[in-house]
């Protein structure tokens, strides 16, 4: 019995030291602020044995990981881990355990640790939708408690709902005494919520709500604007309020189709940490620029619509990808920004596996670690990044939690702003907040947040 207990031991102190390898290397390798984080300098350690003395002292996977990185949720607000890489994979391709909520929590009038929820949109054919959820439902409750910020963490990760809802009755959140019970079941979503033409006054307008830079769905994508073409739209509006980033390729072949006029000129360029960036800069510049394209990577032609102006639709819930998408396009077109700021992410990530190049391929089997670290950042043509608190709207509007709307219609009163612009190119006065609460922005999981590059924009070039 001592000796499996020993062996087992063993084994699992040697897993987690391959562990800690692949995660320093990775670091070294890639990470974007490796310059202000002194434990990742080349010359930290002499040698393999050093570093492996140094690793050895080390705790769990995870917790090495996060003392790695540059001022965690203050600088680095974005890099993650996962044990299991499979449920990266599946993130990536939109695929979740979820009951179809999307939601927001904000303070309970009054109070500062006090939250209700209210749903932003609800996702098609989901259980939340078969039960009758719909934008703009309330409830302070779920599973008989009331959320508050000690607990809305936990109760929100419970994998079956007992949704008591609410509603504003000019003054206070009161009990509709209505429960609804919801369970999470494993599901893909499109990113394209919605897509339409609306004639509004002498203009042909083309408008898509799009929640997600999912690869998967650039078909549904390139469909979407073969529809516009086709139609002949004069303006575009595109609703990005409630997209949190994804793919930055994905990103390249919007901005591609939005415009035409632009081919071959620079859309995005990267920034490493300065060891990575001179190393690229001698061996693969093209790797640190991304230009408007005429064709997907698989050879498929973009549908292009030549436009010189657009509308986005924007709230705090608008990051990353989204962020680089409206920030790519300023140089080029005219962009009005309508909503409320910007998350204020500039970063881009990239997925690291434990193998010789850090790529998918040939992983080390005795475990299945994966890292999500930030490696860049994202500028336009013209250097601009950096934006913190996030882009700011030419015409601010925030959602009123209490009048929603319904996504869609034209009386929905973002929309409507953007409509209105549009028809008369009058920008009114900035607006204040229509709700004098802040918002708790509930994430289920970092990538929530993210954009991220593909591992063939990347090469190893093994500092260490």
């Amino acid at each position: 019995m001592f000796s499996c207990d020993k062996q087992t031991s063993d084994t699992d102190n040697s897993i987690n030291l391959e562990i800690n390898d692949f995660i320093w290397k990775g670091l070294n390798t890639y990470y974007l602020w490796k310059d202000y984080q002194p434990d990742l300098a080349d010359n930290r350690f002499a040698n393999q044995t050093a570093l492996n003395a140094f690793l050895q002292q080390q705790a769990s996977p995870e917790i090495f990981f996060n003392d790695l990185l540059y001022k965690p949720g203050d600088i680095d607000r974005w890099s993650w881990i996962v044990d299991d890489y499979d449920e990266l994979l599946s993130l990536f391709a939109g695929i979740t355990k979820t009951t179809g909520i999307h939601l927001g929590l904000v303070y309970v009038p009054g109070s500062n640790t006090d939250l209700f929820a209210y749903i932003k949109y609800v996702v098609p054919q989901s259980p939340a939708a078969q039960n009758g959820f719909k934008r703009g439902d309330l409830f302070r409750k779920i599973n008989g408690q009331s959320l508050n910020l000690n607990n809305y963490q936990e109760l929100l990760n419970t994998d079956i709902w007992q949704i008591e809802l609410a509603q504003w009755d000019g003054n206070n959140l009161i009990s509709t005494g209505q429960i609804k019970t919801i369970e999470k079941i494993i599901l893909q979503e499109n990113p394209i919520y919605l897509d339409t033409v609306y004639n509004y006054n002498q203009y042909k307008i083309g408008y898509l709500i799009y929640n997600g830079f999912v690869s998967n769905y650039t078909t549904d994508l390139s469909d979407v604007f073969e529809d516009f073409k086709a139609r002949q739209i004069d303006r575009l509006i595109i609703d990005l309020r409630y997209n949190p980033g994804g793919s930055v390729q994905t990103l390249q072949y919007l901005a591609s189709m939005i415009t035409g006029q632009f081919t071959g000129q620079i859309l995005l360029k990267y920034q490493w940490h300065s060891q990575l960036q001179n190393w690229m800069s001698q061996n693969y510049p093209d790797h640190l620029i991304r230009k408007f394209l005429t064709h997907q990577e698989n050879g498929v032609l973009l549908p292009q619509l030549n436009m010189s102006q657009i509308v986005f639709i924007t709230t705090k819930n608008s990051a990353s990808a989204s962020e680089s998408l409206i920030n790519g396009l300023k140089p080029y077109i005219k962009v009005t920004q309508i909503g409320t700021a910007t998350h204020g992410k500039y970063t881009a990530s990239i997925s690291l596996f434990d193998s010789p190049d850090f790529s998918l391929q040939n992983c080390n089997p005795d475990h299945k670690w994966a890292m999500q670290p930030i490696v860049l950042k994202i500028s336009n043509v013209d250097g601009y990044t950096d934006f913190y608190n996030g882009l700011q709207p030419d015409i601010l509007q925030a959602e009123d939690y209490f009048n929603l709307g319904y996504l869609g219609q034209t009386d929905e009163p973002l929309l409507q702003t953007a409509l209105e612009y549009i028809s008369t190119q009058n920008i009114p006065h900035p607006t204040s907040l229509p709700i004098a609460f802040n918002e708790q922005t509930y994430q289920s999981h970092p990538l929530e947040f993210d954009m991220h590059v593909q591992f063939k924009d990347l090469k190893s070039p093994r500092f260490f």
